[in-house]
């Protein structure tokens, strides 16, 4: 040890110095920096810890509140989220070199968390550990977003109809999925203003309010690209922001088309029923008496003039009693168990022995099985 020559400002001592082991930091400011050893040690923290830290959190959602927003952290507990929290929050002297620390969290109790931080490092050549305890505690509200789904917040409506019926189960439980499923996609894009506020049955259909109007367009979108038909949309004033700006609701209207996939209808052109396979574009589907491929022209729209006679699930099985030639067969009716000639579709198979048939007001057709041989595309 050297003496530099200096004395300590408070107690008067003289100072030793060895280089080696006190460098002089190039940024320091501190007064304290002028202190012997002994001086400066005495009132010296490693480190810097608050005496309390509170953690903001959604009691419906669980997400975080960080910064100025809300963040989702998909978190079971909250025991991550306070030692990262407690992290960000404590600090190191500046002097010290060779920092090393841990954290153990403790539970208190369902919105205490005491944690034990443990830091060493080396000042002025002398190695220093220093354990603080600082409770975290988990603060439940209501964040901003969920406050807005519990006050029936939307932005948008988005009603499925359909031209001349009322909307398959099967189609309102579809428009609900692919609703959600948007509104999934964007929250895993972090945003958080994506939400379903509502859905609920009406005469004629369903209506899904939903957060925002850019979610309903593409709502209405995928239901029009997935079932065929069309949709418009109109907006209406509901009232000014702070900002002075006006706010409309947007109502986006899905026409979906007079057939679904499954239904039995009978065309104007004479030509006998027809099976439908898709609604996508323009109606397209199998004629059961001669299991033909079918799709309507261009001139029909999203589907021609026809009247319906079932669904594919109207089908009974019956017998199958002999094959007359290569367009008709005989079966047994379902309901007067005469035998009945009727005509015979290309996707019969003539080794059955029962057959499935559907009896509407144009007659008695079989129907194709269960395999999806449904003729070839036109």
């Amino acid at each position: 040890m050297t003496r530099s020559g200096a004395f300590c400002p408070r107690c008067g001592d003289p100072i030793e110095s060895d280089p080696g082991e006190r460098p002089a930091h190039p940024e320091a400011r501190d007064p304290d920096s002028v202190l012997c050893d002994a001086c400066y040690f005495e009132e010296f923290a490693l480190v810097d810890a608050p005496d309390r830290i509170e953690v903001r959190v959604c009691s419906q959602c669980g997400a975080v509140h960080r910064g100025n927003r809300w963040v989702d952290v998909g978190a079971e507990d909250y025991t991550d989220v306070a030692v990262d929290v407690t992290s960000e929050a404590l600090g190191v002297h500046v002097d010290a070199t060779d920092v090393a620390w841990q954290v153990a969290p403790e539970q208190v109790d369902r919105n205490t968390i005491r944690m034990h931080a443990t830091f060493s490092g080396v000042v002025r050549g002398t190695p220093l550990t220093e354990e603080v305890v600082v409770p975290v505690k988990i603060a439940r509200e209501t964040c901003q977003r969920c406050g807005r789904i519990a006050g029936g917040s939307f932005a948008s409506t988005v009603q499925i109809r359909a031209v001349d019926r009322t909307p398959t189960d099967e189609e309102e439980e579809r428009a609900e999925a692919i609703a959600r499923e948007i509104v999934a996609e964007m929250e895993a894009t972090g945003d958080r203003d994506a939400f379903v506020t509502d859905v609920g049955s009406v005469d004629g259909g369903l209506n899904i309010k939903v957060s925002t109007t850019k979610i309903g367009q593409k709502i209405a979108q995928r239901l029009v690209a997935e079932f065929g038909g069309s949709f418009s949309d109109s907006e209406r004033l509901i009232t000014e922001d702070e900002d002075g700006e006006k706010v409309y609701r947007v109502t986006y209207a899905v026409r979906l088309p007079p057939f679904s996939p499954g239904e039995v209808i009978d065309p104007e052109d004479d030509e006998g029923p027809v099976l439908v396979r898709s609604v996508q574009g323009n109606l397209k589907g199998t004629r059961l008496s001669t299991g033909a491929a079918y799709e309507a022209s261009f001139e029909d729209g999203d589907a021609p003039e026809a009247r319906r006679l079932g669904d594919r699930e109207d089908g009974v099985e019956t017998t199958l009693v002999a094959i007359e030639d290569d367009h008709a067969v005989q079966v047994l009716d379902p309901e007067t168990y005469e035998t009945k000639s009727i005509p015979r579709p290309d996707y019969l198979d003539t080794e059955a022995e029962v057959v499935p048939v559907l009896k509407s007001r144009a007659g008695l057709h079989v129907l194709p099985g269960d395999d999806g041989d449904e003729g070839d595309d036109a």
